[in-house]
C-alpha cells in the first residue's frame, strides 16, 4: 500500500472538518430544508467526489468532472441548511482543495462562486442584512487565504523538488568527474612506470646479458643472479601497470555520493562485492541512478528507494524499486528514453514496471 502525499493528506483533514461542521444535520440535530436523506445524499456527492478526485495520479476530463460535481453539490448543501451554523466551511474545503486540481485562475472563480452562493443562501434564510454582510466578507476572506495557503505550498514543494534534482545532478556530475580523474591518474602512474622503471630494467637485462659472455665462471654465476633479478623486477613492473590499467572502479562510492543527504526519501544502495565495471559502464550506471532518483522524487511519491548492483552470468543487473504510486499505463519520457539508449549502446538493456511501486531494471554485459 502506497503511502499518502502531503496533498492528499491535506484533503483528508479538510473533509474531516467537512464531515464535522455537518454534523449537526446529519445526526437531526438541525433540519435542513429537504428530506434529510436527500440531503444527506448531497454532501455524501461532496465528499466522495473531492475524494476520487484528489486521488487520481494526475488532472484529467475525469478529475475536473469530479471536482465540478463537488462543487455544485456543495452549493446545494448550503442552500439547503436554513440553520447552516458553520457549514460554509464546506464553501472553503472546496476552494482550498481547487488549487490541487485545476488552474490558480479557475480557483479564484470557485472563490467567487462559493461567495455568492453563500449570500443568496443568506437571503433565501431570511438573515440579517448586517449580519450577513459580515458573515459573507468573513468567509470571502477566508477562501482567498486558504487558495494563497495551497498556493504557497505547493510552490514550496516545487521548489524543493527542484532543489533535489539539482542536488542529484551535482553528486552524479561530482562523481563521474571523481571517477574520471581517477582513471586519468592511474593510466599517467601506468605510463610513468612503463616508460621510466620499465625501460632502465629492459637497459640493465640487456647489459647483463652482455655481460654474462664474459670470460669468468665466478663473474657469470653473480651475473646470472643479477640477470633473474633484473627480470623478475621487470615481470613486476609490467604485472603492476596492467593492475593500474584495470583496477575495479569505487561504484558503491560513486552511487552514494549521488543520492547522499536527500530530503524526503531514504535510498538505499547494495553493491555486490564482485561488481566489476569499467569507466564507461560506471558512467552509465551512475546516471541511471541519478535518473531513477530524480523521476522518484518528481513523480513516485515515494518514501523509499531501494537500489541494487549484482553481477549475474550475464553481467551486471541495477535493479532499482520504490514505495510509491507506481504507473499503470507507463509513457517513458525523454529521461527514461535516454536511460535505455545510453544502456543499449553498451550492448545491455532497460525494463520498467509500474505495478507495485517503480521498478527499473538495467543490464550491461559482463
Amino acid at each position: 500500500m502506497r503511502r499518502l502525499d502531503t496533498d492528499e493528506w491535506s484533503g483528508l483533514v479538510m473533509l474531516a472538518v467537512s464531515v464535522a461542521v455537518a454534523g449537526p444535520a446529519l445526526l437531526g440535530v438541525v433540519d435542513p430544508a429537504i428530506p434529510r436523506g436527500w440531503w444527506t445524499v448531497l454532501f455524501a456527492v461532496v465528499i466522495v467526489a473531492l475524494l476520487l478526485a484528489l486521488f487520481r495520479e494526475r488532472p484529467d476530463p475525469a478529475g475536473y468532472g469530479l471536482f465540478t460535481a463537488a462543487v455544485v453539490a456543495s452549493w446545494a448543501v448550503v442552500l439547503t441548511a436554513p440553520h447552516m451554523g458553520l457549514l460554509p466551511v464546506l464553501l472553503v474545503v472546496t476552494a482550498a482543495v481547487s488549487v490541487y486540481l485545476v488552474p490558480l485562475r479557475v480557483s479564484f472563480l470557485v472563490v467567487g462562486l462559493n461567495t455568492t452562493v453563500l449570500a443568496v443562501a443568506m437571503a433565501l434564510h431570511g438573515r440579517d442584512a448586517v449580519d450577513a454582510l459580515v458573515t459573507v466578507g468573513f468567509y470571502l476572506l477566508i477562501q482567498i487565504a486558504t487558495v494563497l495557503s495551497s498556493v504557497t505550498l505547493i510552490r514550496e514543494q516545487r521548489l524543493r523538488r527542484e532543489l533535489s534534482e539539482a542536488h542529484i545532478e551535482l553528486r552524479a556530475a561530482s562523481a563521474l568527474l571523481t571517477e574520471s580523474a581517477r582513471t586519468a591518474e592511474r593510466l599517467r602512474i601506468s605510463r610513468d612506470l612503463h616508460d621510466l622503471i620499465g625501460h632502465q630494467l629492459t637497459v640493465l637485462t640487456l647489459e647483463l646479458e652482455a655481460a654474462r659472455h664474459r670470460e669468468g665462471e665466478q663473474a657469470r654465476e653473480h651475473v646470472d643472479r643479477a640477470n633473474r633479478v633484473a627480470r623478475d623486477l621487470l615481470s613486476d613492473v609490467r604485472l603492476t601497470v596492467s593492475e593500474l590499467r584495470t583496477a575495479p572502479s569505487d561504484l558503491t562510492a560513486a552511487l552514494r555520493q549521488v543520492v547522499r543527504d536527500l530530503p524526503d526519501l531514504e535510498v538505499t544502495v547494495d553493491v555486490g562485492t564482485d561488481v566489476h565495471v569499467d569507466e564507461d559502464q560506471v558512467a552509465a550506471l551512475v546516471r541511471a541512478v541519478q535518473e531513477i532518483v530524480t523521476n522518484t522524487i518528481r513523480h513516485a511519491d515515494a518514501r523509499e528507494l531501494w537500489i541494487e548492483v549484482a553481477a549475474r552470468p550475464s553481467g551486471v543487473v541495477l535493479t532499482a524499486v520504490d514505495d510509491g504510486r507506481g504507473y499503470r499505463e507507463l509513457v517513458p519520457g525523454n529521461g527514461l528514453r535516454g536511460l535505455t539508449e545510453r544502456f543499449e549502446a553498451l550492448g545491455g538493456d532497460v525494463e520498467f514496471d509500474g505495478a507495485d511501486g517503480f521498478r527499473v531494471t538495467a543490464r550491461v554485459p559482463a
